[in-house]
Formats: structure tokens, C-alpha cells, sequence
């Protein structure tokens, strides 16, 4: 399947540290699914240097990027105004789990 890297990036106007935390809870639930089918490989907040929340990044394996879009879409961060801007570019994992594979 093909892997591929997120980055989002949140808002920068006063309420975007508040509109990240009133969507995070349907965020979450909205994850468990493509967790369980293997689809989300990692991923977590990015941090600013004083550690607030300024977005987020996801390694993802999907079947194909219309598929990875598709979620992006339908994510509470992305309904609900959080991530501005995604990037999202092709890669092939080459160490996962302490794993070499190459």
C-alpha cells in the first residue's frame, strides 16, 4: 500500500489553540478506525519551542491517496477549521518497530 507523510499545520489567529481542543475529542474518536485497520501508522501533535500545540503529523499507509484524502476531509481537525494547510508527501518506511525494512 502506499505510505505517506502529513504535516498540518494549525491556525495562528487566537482561537486556533482553542478550536484544536473543542475538536480533539471527535479527532480521537474519529482515529480509532483507521488505527485498527492499520492505516495510521503513527502521528501526534507538532509543538512550537515553548510546546503548544501548533499542529500535526501522521505516517500513514492507505491504499491509495484518494483514500488518504477522503480522511483528511472528513477529520474534525479539517471540518472544524484546526489544520490551515497539509502536506502531504509520498514515502516508503524503511525501520518501523525496530525493524529493518528495506
Amino acid at each position: 500500500m502506499p505510505q505517506f507523510m502529513i504535516v498540518a499545520h494549525d491556525g495562528t489567529d487566537a482561537d486556533a489553540p482553542a478550536r484544536r481542543l473543542a475538536a480533539r475529542p471527535a479527532h480521537f474518536e474519529g482515529i480509532k478506525d483507521i488505527v485498527a485497520k492499520g492505516n495510521l501508522v503513527c502521528g501526534g501533535a507538532r509543538l512550537d519551542d515553548e510546546g503548544r500545540m501548533v499542529g500535526s503529523f501522521a505516517i500513514c499507509d492507505f491504499p491509495s491517496r484518494a483514500e488518504l484524502d477522503a480522511w483528511l476531509a472528513r477529520d474534525p481537525y479539517s471540518r472544524q477549521g484546526v489544520w490551515k494547510r497539509i502536506e502531504v508527501t509520498p514515502i516508503r518506511i524503511a525501520v518501523s518497530d525496530g525493524r529493518v525494512m528495506p
